[in-house]
């Protein structure tokens, strides 16, 4: 079974699993979108929602998080890991959007990734799922799975990201990312299933025997 034929499958399981995809992180607009996703390195989408879920009832401006200052984000935040570079990341990103955007979250890629502490992964989330341009934000989960599954060699995470593009259709990327996201958290777990016993594994690998090793994001 080639590339094609895998993407197929695996495209076909996760539109009868995943109808929907809600986004995973609680937000009250784009800007807090691009925080929360600033916030979730190294921590769960759980962590971060129960931590913004009363700092978005009164911050959720750029101008908001300026006023207060880094170390009353660094409190508002503590509870999450590296909670002081990701309160640096908050302020100084909402500083640049005001300063050179007026406080609008920008459009496009370039001005996205120029923002402090927002890397591709980043700014792909926010403009696939707020201004719903083709985008595929690959995450760990992303990386594995697209190994696991024979999609990819797992170089690292930018050949990942081209060559899941390269196989699944571009009107498909938005909803696809999160839908290997939910299935990589429900049924093919980093220390479940190794590439045996998932649907998706078993369908793409029906004689693979041994656990699949992945390379690391």
């Amino acid at each position: 079974m080639n590339q094609i034929n895998r993407a197929k499958i695996v495209l076909r399981i996760l539109n009868k699993i995943y109808r929907k995809t809600p986004i995973p992180l609680k937000h009250k607009n784009t800007f807090t979108l691009l925080i929360s996703v600033t916030l979730s390195a190294q921590t769960t989408d759980l962590n971060v929602n129960n931590v913004t879920k009363d700092i978005y009832k009164k911050y959720y401006k750029p101008e908001h998080f300026v006023k207060i200052g880094r170390k009353k984000i660094e409190r508002l935040i503590k509870s999450i890991g590296l909670f002081r570079n990701k309160a640096k990341s908050v302020y100084l990103l909402s500083r640049q959007l005001i300063k050179k955007h007026k406080g609008k979250v920008p459009k496009n890629f370039k001005d996205l990734e120029s923002l402090h502490g927002v890397g591709h992964k980043t700014a792909s989330v926010i403009m696939s799922q707020k201004f719903g341009i083709p985008a595929f934000p690959v995450d760990t989960h992303i990386h594995r799975l697209a190994q696991r599954w024979g999609l990819t060699n797992g170089k690292n995470v930018i050949q990942t990201e081209k060559d899941l593009k390269r196989l699944f259709p571009k009107k498909s990327w938005n909803k696809l990312h999160l839908q290997i996201i939910f299935y990589g958290r429900q049924y093919c777990k980093a220390r479940e299933c190794y590439g045996l016993t998932c649907k998706i594994c078993s369908t793409c690998y029906p004689n693979r025997k041994k656990p699949m090793k992945t390379k690391k994001a």
